[in-house]
């Protein structure tokens, strides 16, 4: 532990990446193996689901890897168009007339630059205000000088929850790579790569735990596999991870099981919603298995992180009082 203290943070960071790859490449060596027997029909079906989500997983360590080597100002592009591609695929599945186009129009191409443009600027105060305050009330006045009053409310509501999803909510992710803590400038990859691991291990738990338990369902028309229980053993065990990975982050372990347990209950729920959210649209996955991911729709894989990023960036920036 001495050792790796020692070691500056680009290297600190390196190791860690060749750590997270070396593991992948063994466990997409083992899949690749396990391929070639002759399994069950049954057998042979997980296993196409299983290879999904490791293709899904190289994607996104890849994509954190390239904000990584791209610095600050390409992490906040690249986020940026994961949002564009995230509510592509949200905006094509919600019902929508021909005066919304004005609204759409300015959610895609005046919203979300400025939302990642104020990132970059680090003008925190006025990045968290800026969605939930000034574009949902410019939204609505949009549409309502488009003067088409059929299923008005309906349709705002729909762009307006998608701007905050796949644009507000994913935007604190590059945010977290601009927080300065005292002593311990240019750590924010690692912050990052504890948001992610939390709020995956948490969500991989809590998927695991409603097989393996009683199942009662919290919102049976809803989520099946959604349940109190499962959803406390999802928290604590990324609440575990988060203690376990408390070196690389400027927090001490107490702190560090709490910031990630507060990320894996807002990641798991944001599930729940994600899911509530594909209901009401009458789909299963987004993106129709067409998306960037090669398996289910993207905003399937970033939804708890949409979720979980603005409640654990604003609770470290609030408890840790940094500023700009």
């Amino acid at each position: 532990m001495g050792f790796l203290r020692r070691m500056s943070t680009e290297h600190q960071i390196a190791l860690l990446f060749v750590i997270v790859f070396g593991m992948l490449v063994l466990v997409t060596a083992a899949a690749v193996l396990r391929s070639l027997r002759d399994i069950s029909p049954e057998q042979r079906q997980r296993h196409e689901r299983f290879k999904r989500d490791l293709r899904a997983v190289w994607i996104g360590m890849t994509t954190f890897w390239l904000a990584w080597v791209s610095g600050p100002l390409g992490a906040t592009l690249l986020f940026g168009i994961f949002s564009f591609l995230a509510l592509r695929e949200y905006i094509t599945l919600m019902h929508t007339r021909r005066s919304d186009h004005r609204s759409l129009i300015a959610a895609f191409f005046v919203v979300l630059p400025l939302q990642y443009a104020l990132v970059g600027w680090r003008t925190f105060d006025l990045f968290s205000v800026f969605i939930p305050v000034y574009v949902f009330i410019a939204i609505p006045v949009i549409s309502a000088l488009a003067g088409d009053p059929e299923r008005f409310l309906e349709r705002n509501a729909k762009i307006q929850w998608g701007i905050m999803v796949c644009v507000f909510g994913l935007s604190h992710a590059p945010a977290l790579l601009l927080l300065d803590f005292r002593g311990q400038e240019g750590r924010g990859a690692f912050l990052v790569f504890f948001l992610v691991i939390v709020a995956g291990v948490g969500q991989v738990v809590q998927e695991a735990m409603s097989r393996w338990l009683r199942r009662r369902p919290v919102a049976r028309a809803i989520s099946r596999s959604f349940s109190y229980r499962a959803w406390w053993c999802g928290s604590l065990a990324g609440a575990l991870a988060g203690t376990a990975l408390y070196w690389i982050t400027p927090f001490k372990p107490w702190q560090a099981f709490c910031m990630a347990a507060i990320a894996c209950a807002a990641g798991t729920l944001g599930e729940l919603v994600t899911k509530a959210l594909k209901k009401d649209a009458g789909v299963q996955y987004w993106g129709n298995q067409a998306s960037v991911t090669g398996a289910v729709g993207l905003l399937d894989r970033i939804a708890p992180l949409a979720f979980a990023a603005p409640v654990f960036f604003h609770s470290v920036r609030w408890y840790f009082k940094l500023t700009p």
